[in-house]
């Protein structure tokens, strides 16, 4: 991928980030961030929009998995 192809970077001023709380359900956040382990290892983001857990129950955290539905989580 060349740098013209290349996407927006966290911080990009060109780039708006949206995070949206799904119901009952994750976070999903549109636009390119800055994820990071507790550790502070950077997490790749491979896609535009991501769904982060807040069940606390996911098997792939800190991405969702759909494991809220399967324990009723309500937020």
């Amino acid at each position: 991928m060349s740098e013209s192809q290349d996407r927006s970077r966290p911080g990009d001023a060109a780039e708006e980030v949206e995070v949206v709380a799904c119901a009952d359900g994750p976070l999903l956040v549109r636009g390119t961030i800055d994820l990071r382990s507790s550790s502070g290892e950077p997490i790749p983001q491979s896609r535009r929009t991501v769904a982060l857990c807040r069940c606390g129950v996911s098997d792939i955290k800190p991405f969702c998995d759909g494991t809220h539905k399967l324990i009723n989580f309500t937020a």
